[in-house]
């Protein structure tokens, strides 16, 4: 199959998009999708994930032709993935319980850690920036229900806390 591919890396980018724009796709084809004239909620993201796969089945069918030798493919890096992706995933089962304010610090400085650049004061520099500028826009501003304290009763007394 090797000599098959002649550009590696374009090949294996057009299959991701192939496989992202089928996964919207289908996941769009499971609401109501209407008419062109009257579209229901399912319209555009059906019409996004087809144009994408088709994007995706275009660049792969090129890398399968392409004249001269493109670049391999690199080794995928998973520690900058898993250390992006966990914290937000954490943020979103614990923001309830630690809040806005714990968990804001804690989505910034983790996250940050997946970059080869990391350094502490900075990033806990930013993270306090993040939290004072969401706090003020969702919470304040906004007035979403989002807690910004722990929801312990210790923090109960402080009116900043209380939502």
């Amino acid at each position: 199959m090797k000599h098959l591919i002649k550009n590696p890396r374009d090949f294996w980018a057009g299959i991701m998009f192939l496989a992202t724009g089928g996964l919207f796709a289908g996941i769009a084809l499971t609401y109501k999708l209407g008419t062109a004239a009257r579209m229901g909620p399912g319209f555009f993201p059906f019409a996004l994930g087809v144009i994408l796969a088709l994007l995706g089945l275009a660049i792969a069918a090129s890398a399968l032709r392409d004249r001269n030798k493109g670049p391999g493919v690199e080794k995928f890096h998973w520690g900058p993935v898993f250390w992006v992706l966990m914290p937000i995933v954490v943020f979103g089962f614990l923001l309830k319980i630690l809040g806005m304010i714990v968990m804001g610090l804690f989505v910034v400085i983790v996250s940050s850690i997946g970059s080869e650049e990391f350094r502490l004061r900075p990033v806990v520099l930013l993270a306090i920036g993040l939290v004072i500028f969401c706090s003020l826009t969702f919470v304040a501003g906004l007035k979403l229900p989002i807690p910004l304290c722990p929801g312990f009763e210790v923090f109960e007394k402080f009116a900043m806390c209380r939502v």
